[in-house]
C-alpha cells in the first residue's frame, strides 16, 4: 500500500514538527546512539554523517507527510545506496530508521495529547506508518541493489587479478604488491597451485574448496575455465600441504595436479604449469590427484614441453612404433627398471615376472633402440625421455620422423 498524499490533520502536525526539526534531529541521534553500538562507534558511518542523514530523512519524512502527492523517497533511497557502500549492516540500518519513526510519532502524541485531537493521532498514525513501509521498502532495494554492483564488481576485480597472477603478468614488485593485498595473500608466503579437470563447462570439480580450505585457515584464490579449476593455496608451513593433498583427494571427482611447494607469489605461474604437468600424467577418467615430483630434472623436462616431447619421441621412437601391447610392455619394464635403480630382481617383482624375462625385454629394448643400460650417457638420454613421456602422453603420438 503506498502512501498517496497527506490529509489536513496529518499536515497540521507534521507542520508542527517540522518547525521544530532542529530539536527532533537531536533527540533521534541521540535515541541512535544511545540504543545502537554499531553507530555510538561509528563503527561504519561517523556521528557527524550520521546526524546529517537524521536531519535529511526527517526532513524528507515530514515534507511528504505535510505535502499533498506522492512522496519524494530519494533521500531514503540515497542513504540506503550510502550504508550500502559503507558496508552498514541493513537491520542496523532499517532500526535507526524505525528510531526516527518513532521520534516523529512521539510528536504527534504529544502535539495530540492536550485537544484530545485522537482522530488527528490516528490519521498520522496510519499515515506514519504506511510512509515507514513505503520508505523501508525503497530504501531496502537500493541497499541491496548497490551491494549487489559493489559483490559484483569486487568479484570481478578479484577474477581479473587471480587470471593475472597465473598468467605471471605481474611485471613489477609493485604490482604483485597490489594482487597479494587485494586478495589477501602473503607475497613472500608458502604455496602450493592446484589444477583440476572440470567435468563440464561452468562445473567445478572441487566444489565449495575455498571456503573448505578456509575453515582450515588456508586462505585460497581460484578460477574457473572451460577445461580447468585452478587455485593457489597459501600455506602456514610446509607441512601443511600433505593434509591438503589428503583434503584434495576426498574431494576430487576427477584429475587434480599438484605443484610443489613453493615460496613467494611471484612463482605462481610457474608452478601452475607443474600442477598442470602433473594432471597430464593421470590417465584420462581417472579420480586421483597427483604432485609433481620436484627433482632438478624434471623441472628442466617440465621447463619445455615441446622439447622435451620432442627429446622423448627422437630416443625412444623404435619402441614407440611398435604394436601398442607390446610397446606398453616394454616401456612399463624400462621405467620400473629406473624406479628400481636397475635392480633386476626389484623390477621383475615390480612388473611381476620373472628375472629372466625382465632380462630378455631390457635387451630388446636396447637392441631396438640401439642404446646401451651400462653407458652413462645413454642411461641419461634414457631416463629423461622416460621422464618427459610421462608428464607428456602426447609424445608417445607424435608422427613418426625419417
Amino acid at each position: 500500500m503506498r502512501y498517496t498524499g497527506a490529509e489536513p490533520a496529518v499536515a497540521r502536525l507534521a507542520d508542527a514538527a517540522r518547525a521544530r526539526l532542529p530539536e527532533l534531529t537531536e533527540t533521534t541521534f541521540a535515541a541512535i546512539i544511545g540504543e545502537m553500538r554499531v553507530y555510538s562507534d561509528a563503527r561504519f558511518v561517523s556521528h557527524d554523517d550520521l546526524r546529517s542523514s537524521c536531519a535529511a530523512n526527517l526532513a524528507f519524512l515530514l515534507r511528504a507527510l505535510a505535502e499533498p502527492g506522492t512522496p519524494d523517497l530519494s533521500q531514503a533511497a540515497a542513504t540506503g545506496r550510502e550504508r550500502a557502500r559503507q558496508g552498514a549492516p541493513l537491520p542496523e540500518l532499517l532500526r535507526a530508521f524505525r528510531i526516527g519513526f518513532t521520534e516523529v510519532w512521539q510528536r504527534f502524541v504529544e502535539s495530540t495529547v492536550s485537544d484530545h485531537d485522537t482522530g488527528g493521532l490516528v490519521a498520522a498514525t496510519r499515515a506514519l506508518w504506511t510512509l515507514i513501509d513505503d520508505y523501508t521498502e525503497t530504501l531496502t532495494e537500493a541497499y541491496r541493489e548497490t551491494l549487489a554492483e559493489i559483490t559484483r564488481t569486487r568479484h570481478e576485480r578479484r577474477l581479473a587479478l587471480v587470471e593475472a597472477l597465473f598468467n605471471g603478468a605481474t611485471a613489477t614488485e609493485g604490482t604483485l604488491w597490489e594482487i597479494a593485498r587485494l586478495l589477501d595473500l602473503s607475497l613472500d608466503g608458502t604455496y602450493l597451485v592446484v589444477a583440476a579437470e572440470t567435468p563440464g563447462v561452468g562445473r567445478e570439480p572441487l566444489p565449495a574448496i575455498e571456503n573448505v580450505l578456509g575453515e582450515r585457515r588456508h586462505a585460497s584464490a581460484w578460477r574457473l575455465t572451460p577445461d580447468l579449476q585452478v587455485g593457489v593455496v597459501s600455506l602456514r608451513d610446509p607441512e601443511a600441504a600433505e593434509p591438503i593433498l589428503a583434503l584434495l583427494k576426498e574431494k576430487a571427482n576427477g584429475r587434480v595436479g599438484v605443484s610443489p611447494v613453493f615460496t613467494g607469489l611471484g612463482n605462481t605461474a610457474r608452478a601452475l604449469h607443474l600442477a598442470r604437468v602433473a594432471l597430464s600424467s593421470l590417465l584420462p577418467g581417472a579420480a586421483d590427484v597427483v604432485q609433481f615430483a620436484e627433482s632438478p630434472l624434471a623441472g628442466l623436462v617440465a621447463s619445455d614441453p615441446e622439447a622435451s616431447a620432442q627429446l622423448a619421441h627422437e630416443v625412444l621412437r623404435p619402441v614407440l612404433r611398435l604394436p601398442a601391447e607390446e610397446r606398453t610392455v616394454l616401456l612399463a619394464t624400462l621405467r620400473a627398471w629406473f624406479d628400481c635403480r636397475g635392480s633386476t630382481k626389484s623390477t621383475a617383482e615390480r612388473v611381476y615376472c620373472h628375472p629372466n624375462t625382465v632380462r630378455h625385454r631390457l635387451k630388446r629394448i636396447t637392441d631396438e633402440l640401439g642404446r646401451s643400460l651400462t653407458d652413462p650417457a645413454d642411461i641419461a638420454e634414457l631416463g629423461t625421455a622416460l621422464r618427459a613421456l610421462t608428464m607428456f602422453p602426447d609424445a608417445a603420438h607424435l608422427p613418426p620422423g625419417p
